[in-house]
Formats: C-alpha cells, structure tokens, sequence
C-alpha cells in the first residue's frame, strides 16, 4: 500500500461539496470513519473507478452521497446481498460495505454472516454507535446492557453481540476492530481489509453524541473521544488481561487474517469444469 496522504489534500478529490452540508449531527464519528476511508482507497493499489460503496438505511446511508465514488444503495441490511450480486457479475470491481450496527447485525445479520461464510471478497465497515440514531435512539444488538433507550427507557435486559467474534465465527478471513479516536490505526486495517483476498470487516468503534452519548450521560464529543482513548486495550495486551479487566474496554487490532479460497474464484472454476464437459 503506498504511503497515505494527509486527510486535506484528499478533500477536493474525493469530497462532493455540491451535497454539503451533511445531516450527520455535530460530533458523530461517521465523518472521521470516511475520512480513514478516502485515505485508504487512495493509498490502495487499486483503481478509484473500481471502488463501489453498498450504503444501506441509516445516519451513514448518504456517504455515497458526500463521497466521490461509485454507489449503491440497498434496502435496511442488505448490502452484503447487493455486493454479493455485484462481486459475482463484476468480479473486477470492489464494494465496500457502510453499515451501522443495527443495520448489520439485526436487520442484516443474516446477510452479514452468509457473507462471511462465502468469503466473498468483499470489505465491510461496520460502524457501531450502540444504537438506532437515525430513528430517534432505540437499542440494537450491540447496546450494553443497563444502557437507557428509546425503547429501554428503564435500562436495557439484554446482552450485547461482539460483531467481530460474531463475523469470525462465521468464517470472515480478516476480522479488526478500532475506534474513531485511533485515525491513523483506522486508516491503516481500512487499507488492509480492502487489500485481503477474501471477505475483510473492519468494525470501527463509533460515537453518537445525540442520542447514546446524551442519555448515557457521556459528556461532549470530545469526553466521548477521550473515554474511547481511556477505555481502549491491543487485542495483545488484551491477552494478558482478565476477564474482569477486560470488562468495558474496547479491544482493537486483528483478530483474525487467514487465507481460504475465494467464493467468486471457487465459483468461476466451477463454470469451468462444467463448460469443460
């Protein structure tokens, strides 16, 4: 991957000022976790032209809006299916998946982890605010417990999905978590996913000041950030910790990057040997 450029010299390129401003609220980490983005597909070695965002509904659902890119977007939970689709007709192009945690791991689980399984080379970005935002704050899978919502106005019963134990489970070949504070390290294992030949996630930590950060009583976006900083261990040094010391933080780093035969490569030899009859 070739060196990444400062965020302001990739702003004129890739920035759609005709749809500014955005509606993304004062504070929430969407704007950062694109900004890691346009750097990794800048330093990538592939072609910008073969780069297609699959947004489905949420807060980020109009990045594909504000970012100079190719674009789809999909019905709530279904970009893994509509890259799936495009990946096995244009096996030359790369989506990049953008959802939110709701949108993957509830309404899209399902697609989520098919995906996974195929190892379809393909690179999601999970975005996880812990909650609903775009509809007014109620909880997703991935609310901690005890946390007040819309919908759990007395404090949440049930227990959170680890995304990215979740996605290696089913089989994804490169698993990562960081946060919206840790920029560079954001950019960097963007740019690796895409760079692995199969299916990557990245789920990024994220913050919505409006309406967890408020009604968990967080502070401004800045106190936000610096209990991302405060709170956030190496999946290494996580090795060395206990149960008890791991819990509320949030580990980040690799968790998994193995090689396994592609799905679009394994399918194509397919037609292969049944054109070969």
């Amino acid at each position: 991957m070739a060196k990444i450029e400062p965020l302001q010299n990739l702003m004129a390129e890739y920035l759609n000022e005709a749809t500014l401003p955005s509606t993304w609220c004062p504070g929430c980490g969407i704007g950062t976790t694109m900004g890691g983005l346009v750097r990794a597909v800048s330093a990538s070695d592939i072609p910008r032209e073969k780069f297609v965002l699959v947004t489905g509904i949420g807060c980020y659902g109009g990045a594909g809006t504000y970012i100079r890119m190719s674009d789809i977007h999909a019905l709530h939970g279904r970009c893994p299916s509509y890259a799936t689709g495009l990946k096995l007709a244009r096996p030359d192009l790369h989506p990049i998946l953008l959802m939110g945690d709701g949108d993957s791991s509830a309404i899209g689980g399902n697609h989520l982890i098919h995906a996974a399984r195929r190892n379809i080379n393909i690179t999601a970005i999970i975005m996880n605010n812990h909650i609903y935002g775009m509809t007014g704050g109620q909880y997703s899978p991935t609310t901690p417990i005890g946390t007040k919502a819309a919908t759990a106005p007395f404090g949440l019963t049930d227990h959170p999905f680890d995304i990215c134990r979740l996605v290696a489970a089913a089989g994804g070949t490169f698993v990562a978590r960081t946060t919206v504070y840790h920029v560079a390290q954001l950019a960097s294992l963007i740019g690796r996913a895409i760079a692995h030949p199969g299916f990557s996630l990245v789920e990024v930590e994220s913050i919505c000041p409006t309406y967890f950060g408020r009604r968990k009583k967080m502070g401004s976006p800045v106190q936000m950030l610096h209990w991302l900083k405060d709170n956030s261990v190496s999946a290494a040094k996580a090795k060395e910790m206990s149960p008890e010391e791991l819990e509320g933080k949030v580990v980040t780093g690799v968790f998994v990057e193995e090689h396994r035969t592609e799905c679009v490569a394994e399918y194509q030899e397919l037609i292969k040997r049944i054109h070969a009859k």
